[in-house]
């Protein structure tokens, strides 16, 4: 190639295009404050998921919590999760009773892959789908919700809960629920072992930028928003090998996150403040882990 074929009309007008196609983009996304990478945002203080109540007034964990090898962390993509076993108090030590097994996994910034959910990570492990996906409404009881009367009335209907735990060091404080707590769909699919004498029904939902969220889609439309600086989603996720539909699984999760939720919510940011410019404050660092996004494969366990 010689300068006199670069400098020819057609190669000086493409490369002239592609100049101004680049400058008229990034003055079309500065103009609408869209935000192309997102940046990694965590809970007040850092709080981790691990970090709440292991008893509230009709649940007790039953064990210590697992955590898996750094092998399967590294496939899971965090190491904010939870992996503990709730037993009703009013069933423990009866021939029959009510396990929960609860897994919360955090991530946030730049998440750009499916999340790791029970249909991927328990048949990678293993397991076999032996029965539809089905999504169950749940309809969480107990929490006194009010009004956020701080709450501008553009940003809509923003309620509070206040923290029941007993004896815990957050209870009688508030917390701002997320956008959706009427429209909570879990996500709910059987499993079985290939021997069959292995069987658990397995459910999820996400709480992504301050919404609910059911399906890989939904989760990046409400994490990706242009106009969000940040990203972050948690995925909650229950599984027990003592019931038999998809609904009585739904029943004991809404036992279960009643009394629950207002403790997860304070383990990830308050999305009101996000939104208000209240939070996070300049300094805040991004040193706690969860900060890649979610990768294939998995185990087959409850942090599915």
């Amino acid at each position: 190639m010689t300068w006199k074929k670069l400098l020819a009309p057609p190669i000086v007008v493409g490369l002239f295009l592609l100049i101004a196609a680049s400058a008229l983009f990034g003055m079309v996304r500065s103009s609408l404050q869209a935000h192309l990478i997102k940046q990694p945002i965590h809970a007040p203080g850092g709080r981790q998921v691990s970090a709440i109540p292991a008893e509230t007034a009709n649940w007790i964990r039953e064990g210590p919590d697992r955590r898996e090898a750094e092998m399967i962390e590294g496939v899971l993509g965090t190491t904010n999760y939870l992996n503990r076993l709730y037993v009703k108090k009013s069933t423990r030590g009866t021939d029959q009773p009510k396990y929960v097994d609860l897994h919360l996994a955090y991530y946030t910034g730049m998440i750009d892959t499916v999340p790791h959910v029970p249909e991927r990570c328990m048949v990678g492990g293993g397991w076999s789908i032996v029965g539809a996906t089905k999504d169950v409404r749940l309809a969480l009881r107990g929490m006194i919700e009010i009004p956020d009367m701080d709450v501008p009335e553009s940003m809509g209907r923003v309620t509070l809960a206040r923290i029941a735990t007993p004896g815990g060091p957050m209870s009688g404080a508030r917390v701002r629920l997320p956008e959706g707590m009427d429209r909570i769909d879990l996500r709910v699919t059987p499993f079985a072992t290939a021997d069959g004498r292995g069987k658990l029904y397995a459910g999820y939902f996400f709480i992504a930028n301050g919404g609910i969220a059911t399906t890989a889609e939904q989760v990046r439309l409400l994490a990706f928003d242009l106009r969000s600086k940040y990203a972050y989603y948690l995925k909650v996720q229950v599984a027990s090998p003592m019931v038999s539909s998809p609904e009585e699984l739904g029943q004991l999760a809404e036992e279960l996150l009643s009394e629950l939720l207002p403790e997860i919510m304070l383990c990830v940011p308050d999305w009101i403040d996000v939104r208000m410019g209240l939070y996070p404050p300049e300094t805040q660092q991004s040193g706690v882990s969860g900060t890649v996004g979610d990768r294939s494969g998995g185990n087959g366990g409850s942090g599915g």
